[in-house]
């Protein structure tokens, strides 16, 4: 861009000379359009240079400057869960109306299963999941369609979220979301927890590439669809071994415990929050 940048400016300072030597040119001319030609010479040195100066103001007026960040950070890569949104499905299904023995059935054949991991994965349909789960606790059939069918009441957004994103744009960073993610659940939830995607730069979540954190595949995807240089890039997520993951593909990590401690951290990067 900056390639592109400099090579219009020179073309325009070109094109800026030939257009004052015009006159010159045609100053000395003896045939019969020599006077008009001059006259035309003379209103396109008045006229180019005015129509360039109210195409840069319009330029300035569509398009802010982008700010360039001192430091060798550029881009914050973002979790979503326990980062950006809280994930409570224990809570969620206690505010369905459970009782303690139903919540534990009902968390143990649906959440803290691999089949969740692979919904993430997006390895099995919406369908193939929901059968699944109540094949492990057929008593639990209702209680497990009620919670899957009101996943959304499992997740809020974070309220320090939208003042520190915003905060981070305005330093000149660029903002990530790479999260595990299923299909259904990111149906049921994007508009209230995703909505920060409008204030991101670019969004990569499992189900859409059917690759799971913490493998290497889901790091290097993110990194090759927004043509990120992993050294200028720090990846905030709850899990150790997520963070390990993005460790071991070049990227800077740090485990998120907390935003306090993240912004603390982020300044150990250079980052400015």
């Amino acid at each position: 861009m900056k390639n592109f940048k400099r090579i219009a400016a020179i073309l325009g300072v070109v094109i800026l000379l030939a257009v004052c030597c015009l006159p010159m040119i045609f100053a000395f001319g003896s045939g019969e359009n020599s006077q008009g030609n001059f006259k035309a010479a003379v209103g396109s040195v008045i006229l180019v240079p005015v129509l360039a100066y109210v195409f840069l103001m319009v330029y300035k007026l569509l398009k802010k400057e982008e700010k360039e960040v001192a430091g060798e950070v550029k881009n914050i890569i973002f979790d979503v869960g326990q980062v950006l949104v809280a994930w409570e499905p224990v809570e969620a299904m206690r505010a369905l109306g459970m009782d303690e023995e139903t919540v534990r059935a009902v968390a143990d054949a649906t959440v803290h299963t691999s089949d969740w991991d692979e919904a993430d994965r997006g390895a099995l349909s919406d369908e193939e999941l929901l059968t699944g789960f109540i094949r492990k606790a057929p008593a639990y059939e209702a209680q497990i369609r009620n919670f899957w069918e009101h996943v959304d009441r499992a997740i809020y957004l974070f309220p320090y979220v939208g003042e520190w994103m915003r905060t981070l744009k305005d330093k000149g960073y660029h903002l990530y979301i790479l999260s595990n993610y299923g299909a259904w659940t990111y149906a049921k939830t994007k508009d209230q927890s995703l909505g920060v995607r409008k204030d991101v730069d670019g969004a990569l979540v499992s189900f859409e590439v059917k690759q799971i954190k913490p493998e290497p595949e889901i790091y290097h995807s993110l990194l090759e669809r927004f043509h990120l240089r992993a050294e200028e890039c720090v990846f905030l997520d709850d899990r150790q071994n997520n963070v390990d993951g993005a460790i071991a593909c070049g990227i800077s990590a740090i485990r998120f415990t907390g935003y306090e401690d993240a912004r603390q951290k982020l300044k150990e990067y250079g980052v400015e929050c």
